[in-house]
């Protein structure tokens, strides 16, 4: 027989394993607005976006702004729909790591500041998104289920 505390533990973690789609929609839903809403202010003020990519030696700066930005607002957009969450990911993670190679590294002194870095975190999530995918909350599994592909989420329930 369980006790009291037990017991209590057991219906929190069967409450969390029903809720288990919650955590990557929410997380979806705010990391893919920060990057929509990223990639919106730096659509609008291109020059502005371009003239750092010159600065930082970035070859080809209004291209790779417009396709950095773009890649931003697009990724954020399909984020927070779960839609092409896995491909979204990879692109925009492929992003974060360039901006690391060719911009932030410049700053770092050690390993210490390299994990404390933001970019670092960013890399981290959108490599989640990519190896767990969307959640069952999403567009993805909702075309899967319409093409009788069975996913993860699927037979999570």
């Amino acid at each position: 027989m369980l006790d009291p505390i037990a017991r209590g533990c057991e219906a929190v973690l069967r409450l969390l394993t029903r809720l288990h789609w919650l955590g990557p929609l929410v997380l979806r839903l705010f990391f893919g607005y920060f990057w929509l809403e990223t990639g919106w202010a730096k659509l609008h003020n291109l020059d502005g976006f371009a003239a750092r990519f010159v600065d930082w030696g970035i070859p080809f700066p209004a291209a790779s702004a417009a396709l950095s930005a773009g890649t931003d607002f697009v990724g954020g957009l399909f984020l927070m729909l779960g839609f092409l969450t896995r491909f979204t990911a990879a692109a925009m993670g492929f992003n974060m790591v360039v901006a690391i190679a060719l911009v932030v590294i410049k700053n770092v002194a050690g390993f210490d500041e390299f994990v404390e870095l933001d970019e670092v975190v960013y890399v981290l999530i959108f490599f989640w998104l990519l190896m767990a995918g969307p959640g069952k909350a999403s567009l993805d599994t909702l075309v899967a289920r319409r093409l009788g592909i069975a996913t993860p989420q699927m037979r999570l329930g």
